[in-house]
């Protein structure tokens, strides 16, 4: 038994990755153009900050003459609410933000490079899967509930870093014909990512917001194929900027930490990585302070709300503009009757502090 007839074994019917590289192949743009993509879960309403991210993502790829997508990720479907993708699309359209390519409706889209739901690519994802299975970079772990709350309670009681990792991956080394013995049995697994990082060493990444930022390489063996057969969100999103062809990925700053296991996996993937900009968090004035906007509490976390209170939608996007961009501002102090397309949005003049609605 080798790693190729193991792959064979778990992904018998997908196609090597030469026939997506074929398919998705690199976009005939102008130089400097920007894909940009802006990729929510549909479990519920577009939120403010959503609001601001596909703002900025539209803006930047409007300006270089590029393509902004919109890409649903809809793998965590326990969680999906019913048209939810439609909540999405017309959240967007009520600020007139209608993506170039992606999701245009419930089941709708336009665009070559889809399908655009991630639901809907899983044999992409196998195949790309099977290819690190192949070269000896993922492996099947058949670890139950029970036996993965053990781990965690043994690293709690020695006091050290919690995780799937090193000695604690306790299906890392199985040897390739037990595994295969066990999936003919019948017994459950889900495919992980054999990560080669160290966290005694360091990377070094530049963010187009943030500036240089030093992390621990990332040793996480993480799930990359679920139970079911969908990836999790880290995977799916590297295959997807990889095959979209997504030059800039803007999000929020609660994404840094993964920036060393985006890096890792893309590189073994053998993908170009994306440049990454990580935006602040939008905040709210409470009482003299600020805290994070909740989508429980706060009724203008929705965008609907001011679709609703009839705020005009250019003022929304203006508003947010600002915050993207501190010369937002006076620019249109000394343009009032201009074109908010004639403005030209900066990412390295992205503030890195929280601001405030």
């Amino acid at each position: 038994m080798d790693h190729k007839e193991l792959a064979d074994l778990i992904f018998p019917e997908a196609k090597g990755i030469e026939f997506y590289e074929e398919k998705y192949p690199e976009r005939n743009l102008p130089e400097g153009a920007m894909v940009t993509r802006f990729a929510p879960s549909p479990t519920g309403f577009v939120h403010i900050g959503g609001l601001f991210g596909a703002i900025v993502d539209r803006k930047l790829a409007e300006q270089t003459k590029g393509v902004f997508i919109l890409r649903i990720e809809d793998t965590d479907q326990k969680r999906e609410i019913e048209n939810g993708t439609e909540q999405i699309v017309k959240g967007l359209s009520d600020f007139g933000i209608i993506p170039n390519e992606g999701m245009i409706g419930e089941n709708e889209e336009k665009g070559i490079y889809g399908p655009y739901k991630q639901s809907q690519r899983k044999d992409i994802y196998q195949a790309y899967a099977k290819s690190l299975i192949e070269r000896g970079f993922a492996y099947p772990c058949f670890c139950t509930p029970e036996e993965l709350e053990e781990i965690r309670e043994k690293q709690e009681k020695a006091k050290i870093r919690p995780g799937y990792y090193g000695i604690w991956a306790k299906y890392r080394t199985l040897p390739l014909q037990e595994a295969a013995e066990k999936i003919k049995n019948g017994e459950k697994y889900i495919i992980r990512f054999k990560s080669q990082g160290n966290e005694d060493r360091k990377i070094k990444h530049k963010d187009i917001i943030k500036g240089n930022i030093e992390f621990p390489e990332n040793d996480q063996d993480i799930v990359i194929i679920k139970a079911d057969g969908l990836p999790t969100y880290h995977f799916a999103h590297a295959v997807d900027d990889h095959l979209m062809r997504v030059t800039h990925v803007i999000r929020g700053d609660e994404w840094v930490s993964s920036i060393p296991l985006h890096l890792e996996l893309f590189k073994t993937l053998g993908f170009k990585p994306p440049k990454y900009a990580h935006t602040a968090t939008i905040m709210k004035d409470d009482n003299g302070g600020k805290r994070k906007i909740s989508k429980r509490k706060d009724p203008e976390a929705a965008v609907s709300y001011y679709h609703e209170e009839g705020i005009p939608q250019e003022a929304v996007i203006e508003y947010l503009l600002n915050i993207a961009n501190s010369n937002f501002e006076p620019w249109r102090r000394s343009n009032k009757d201009v074109d908010i397309s004639e403005f030209d949005l900066q990412l390295n003049k992205m503030s890195v502090s929280r601001s405030s609605v």
